[in-house]
């Protein structure tokens, strides 16, 4: 099993849902990066569960110990080690998961590929949970990304039916990320969150769960980062994005709509600024040309699946008997993930952005 992304900054991730404990580490960081524990705390609480009915109520604090790669507030320059213990859990939830695997969920894959021997308490390596380890460390990232003049924000674009207002593609501030990247359910319509926690809070009272889409901006990137074909801007991005649990699409700019367009509708006229700057009249590309970047706003949409555990009776199969089954999972469970998978992608954007400038000689 790899859990490893990167090549000059590498994000390694351990543990189990209901092990003793999870955490990461990061190679790779220059010396010198000072660590903003007021934002790492920030984007703790946003990750964090049961603190909102549209999380799961289990309780645990996410507080991280750093074991190693920090001096006096700052970066050694040797291998950043993180822990956080877990504490809140009730295994015995998951007893019946081992022989009959949830619908959608990792349970029958993983037994397959481990032969039985993966650990299916709290989903195990597979859970949500492992992107607690991943919001802390990337936050490091964002820190040093912001020192560098490039900020990093999303919004919830979509639950279930109900839409946000989607990101002007062309005129995105760091001001608005910013204000976004510190929200615990941000979005630009205020009307649109009451209308996104009813269509949450009715899946869970119906004992189901509702999946939904975030839309993540970055400003600040200069032109001419990445390279074509393999090593691509977005080839880069989707790899660590997909590595959050429930992300079934990533789309760049226009993303899909690009299949609806002429080529006089999708192209991105450039122009001259006032400064002499080049940039363009839209922004359909995302702010990515040929795998590298041309200096407009990155703009990324991820859709994240409903969650797999709900306690609505679902047909399964009982690995050991070899019968059809019917199984109702029990245990506590996010009725929507998309909040709380907002500032885990984001700090996972910022680890991919710190290792491809790393990559150019550039962080």
């Amino acid at each position: 099993m790899n859990s490893n992304f990167g090549e000059k900054i590498v994000l390694s991730i351990f543990g189990e849902s209901h092990g003793a404990a999870i955490g990461g580490v990061l190679t790779g960081l220059p010396k010198g990066i000072k660590i903003d524990f007021d934002e790492m705390e920030i984007q703790r609480l946003r990750r964090a569960p049961g603190r909102d009915k549209t999380a799961t109520p289990r309780k645990e604090t996410d507080e991280f110990e750093i074991l190693s790669g920090v001096l006096d507030g700052k970066t050694t320059g040797a291998p950043l080690a993180l822990i956080i213990r877990n504490g809140d859990t009730i295994s015995k939830n998951y007893d019946n998961l081992r022989d009959c695997p949830r619908p959608s969920h990792s349970d029958y894959a993983a037994a397959v590929k481990f032969g039985g021997m993966n650990d299916v308490r709290g989903g195990g390596h597979f859970s949500g949970r492992l992107t607690a380890p991943i919001t802390a460390l990337g936050t490091i990232c964002r820190t040093a990304l912001l020192e560098k003049g490039i900020t990093v924000g999303g919004h919830i674009l979509k639950i279930g039916a109900v839409n946000d207002s989607e990101f002007d593609k062309v005129n995105i501030s760091a001001k608005q990320l910013s204000v976004l990247n510190k929200a615990a359910f941000p979005v630009i319509d205020s009307k649109a969150e009451e209308k996104m926690r009813a269509v949450i809070e009715a899946a869970r009272q119906n004992c189901d769960s509702v999946g939904g889409m975030v839309e993540i901006a970055v400003t600040g990137l200069p032109a001419g980062l990445g390279n074509p074909m393999f090593k691509g801007i977005e080839n880069v991005i989707a790899s660590a994005l997909y590595g959050i649990p429930a992300v079934k699409a990533v789309s760049f700019g226009a993303g899909f709509d690009f299949a609806d367009m002429l080529g006089s509708e999708a192209n991105d006229a450039l122009y001259y600024d006032k400064n002499g700057n080049i940039k363009t009249k839209t922004n359909n590309c995302g702010g990515i040309l040929g795998g590298i970047t041309n200096g407009m706003p990155l703009i990324i949409r991820v859709a994240l699946k409903p969650t797999p555990s709900i306690s609505k009776p679902q047909q399964t199969v009982n690995l050991k008997t070899k019968e059809n089954v019917t199984l109702t999972v029990e245990g506590r469970h996010d009725p929507c993930i998309v909040p709380r998978a907002l500032p885990a992608l984001e700090a996972m954007l910022c680890v991919a952005l710190a290792d491809i400038l790393a990559g150019e000689g550039k962080f």
